[in-house]
């Protein structure tokens, strides 16, 4: 009984434990929409990302029309919806690049 017990605080416990990451649910992070026209930049920018390889928050595919879906981001040089930098700390959120299944997982 008590390791039921101790099972059911541990499991309450770890259910109200926030996120780690920023993106919500509805694919956004400061209130910008996480898919669209992005452009690289040194300074100013809306996002400090990191690349990884795993433990990702977002993966992301690139595409070369216009981007319909969360994840999907066509680089640009002008005219973007948002602006990342590419960082190796202090990142707003990590990255993996994917050719499919962009996205929050």
């Amino acid at each position: 009984m008590k390791q039921i017990a101790l099972f059911l605080i541990v499991f309450v416990a770890w259910a109200f434990v926030p996120s780690s990451s920023p993106i919500k649910p509805d694919c956004t992070c400061k209130g910008i929409k996480l898919w669209g026209r992005v452009r690289v930049v040194d300074s100013f920018e809306n996002f400090r990302v990191r690349v990884v390889n795993d433990l990702q928050d977002f993966n992301v595919r690139k595409v070369d029309s216009q981007p319909y879906w969360c994840g999907e981001w066509q680089f640009v040089d002008s005219h973007e919806d948002f602006t990342i930098r590419f960082v190796d700390s202090h990142e707003d959120f990590t990255i993996k690049f994917v050719d499919s299944f962009p996205g929050i997982h």
